[in-house]
């Protein structure tokens, strides 16, 4: 990383710890973003639908980057333009799956489920043995997660789309970093939400004309903001000022601050049970994500 010099002993120098410090607040604050951002669509989910604020918020995202970046279209090889499209296509579902399952299950579940994806994923990378304990930990973390004491909380419907949404994001990390090697900068995120937002158009499309007025463009636009233009942007500064393998544990708090915004944003209380089942799924994400360092 530029800012980060090392020293004797493996050590990173004074201006090395600074950025990492830095970098650790900004994982934060994008983390904590896309939580909070999460809670907060539960007020234009009521109003308008999950699919419609999912459209919406994809159209303001791309607008907005679209108009920082200006892709250059034309000069796009073939890859390229698969690789927007398969990507797009993958957020949209993924996204559409996310709203649907904030909409039926507490936000905390929800976020629990979906990391099953991306554990999945960094799981299959570092393969078998031992390592299937993390994945056994978060699935029973998310079995705690879903009894409340007095019954299960998980809707069927809601899991589904819960899981939906994990299987995306997990496609989503693999897709992700190749359009990282095709694309300069932010070009292949600004394509990727173009796509996205055409793909949704037509779940959201019928209800979209509700929230053409103030309030309603002002509400999607603050969520386009929210997640994903703002968080984005703070993960890439993070990455240039701190090591990966930091960057990976900070964002195994994710399922934690989800449930922390759903019980300050959507008053959704937690059992102990609950608490520990979240706690599970944080060390299992950690876990892996160590496991993965360690063998780098």
């Amino acid at each position: 990383m530029a800012d980060q010099q090392v020293v004797a002993g493996g050590k990173l120098s004074g201006s090395g710890n600074a950025g990492l410090f830095s970098g650790v607040l900004l994982c934060l604050a994008s983390m904590s973003s896309i939580q909070f951002g999460s809670a907060f669509s539960a007020t234009a989910i009521d109003a308008y639908g999950p699919s419609t604020t999912t459209f919406l918020r994809l159209v303001m995202a791309a607008a907005v980057l679209a108009i920082i970046v200006r892709p250059p279209m034309r000069s796009y090889s073939r890859e390229q333009w698969k690789s927007a499209l398969t990507l797009g296509t993958t957020m949209a579902a993924m996204t559409l799956c996310f709203f649907a399952a904030i909409d039926r299950i507490p936000l905390g579940l929800v976020m629990a489920i979906e990391f099953l994806g991306p554990l999945a994923v960094a799981t299959w990378g570092l393969g078998g043995g031992w390592r299937l304990i993390w994945p056994l930990a978060a699935f029973i973390g998310v079995v705690l997660l879903s009894h409340d004491g007095e019954g299960w909380v998980g809707d069927p419907v809601g899991v589904l789309f819960a899981c939906g949404a994990g299987v995306g994001w997990g496609t989503y990390i693999v897709l992700m970093k190749k359009s990282g090697k095709l694309f300069k900068g932010l070009e292949g995120l600004s394509m990727s939400l173009i796509v996205a937002a055409v793909a949704a158009a037509p779940f959201g499309l019928m209800r979209a004309h509700e929230a053409m007025n103030p309030e309603g463009l002002g509400m999607m636009l603050g969520l386009a903001v929210l997640v994903p233009l703002f968080p984005y942007a703070l993960e890439m500064i993070a990455l240039r000022r701190m090591p990966m393998s930091a960057f990976g544990i900070l964002m195994s708090l994710e399922p934690a601050l989800g449930a922390l915004a759903g019980f300050l944003v959507l008053s959704q209380p937690m059992t102990p049970f609950q608490m520990l089942g979240t706690a599970l799924v944080v060390a299992a994400s950690a876990g892996v994500t160590s496991g993965g360092n360690s063998e780098a």
